[in-house]
């Protein structure tokens, strides 16, 4: 049976449940309502595990705090001998419109402290990611403030809709794969 790992990044803690910089989170947390699964307590993060057509997807919120996603990635790559290829990574985009999807088979981290750490514990950055764009509607030197800001009413208004074709992102990579999967929803 084929693994695969979901990682969704974001912080722990109440104060983060609802910010942008907590996109990852969100997505993998929609997926689980959608498949009828719940996240447990793992270590170093909540995990939730669901079977699609012969496939096993490990959906996992880190709890080590974005700037060391790393270890938790590792770890869990390690401990289910999923490779690099299977996993993806889920974290927002400043440098993409509200809701825009960009997915890569590998990359630069662009800044992001989550990629940043993934990339230095994997020692690469060929590894799948799905960047949620979250736009940079922001004062100069308010990025911080913007990032672990909450949502505002207009992309509350979008937001469902976004997270439907992110799950549906998520289970092509694992049913079609990673190429075919960027065809159909890059851009989208």
């Amino acid at each position: 049976m084929k693994k695969f790992l979901i990682v969704g990044l974001g912080n722990i803690g109440a104060e983060y449940v609802n910010t942008r910089h907590n996109i990852g989170f969100k997505v993998v947390d929609h997926l689980a309502r959608k498949e009828s699964v719940e996240f447990q307590t793992a270590k170093l993060g909540q995990m939730a595990e669901y079977k699609l057509k012969g496939r096993t997807l490990f959906l996992l919120k880190p709890n080590t705090y974005m700037n060391l996603s790393g270890k938790a990635v590792k770890y869990w790559m390690d401990q289910e001998n999923i490779p690099a290829s299977n996993v993806l990574i889920i974290t927002d985009d400043l440098n993409l419109p509200f809701g825009s999807i960009r997915i890569r088979t590998k990359g630069s981290d662009g800044g992001h402290n989550g990629l940043k750490s993934i990339q230095q514990i994997l020692n690469t950055s060929e590894y799948p990611r799905f960047r949620f764009g979250i736009s940079d509607e922001f004062k100069k030197g308010k990025q911080v403030d913007y990032v672990l800001g909450e949502w505002n009413d207009e992309e509350k208004a979008k937001l469902t809709e976004r997270l439907d074709i992110s799950a549906a992102i998520i289970q092509s990579f694992a049913l079609a794969g990673l190429e075919i999967t960027m065809t159909s929803f890059n851009g989208k």
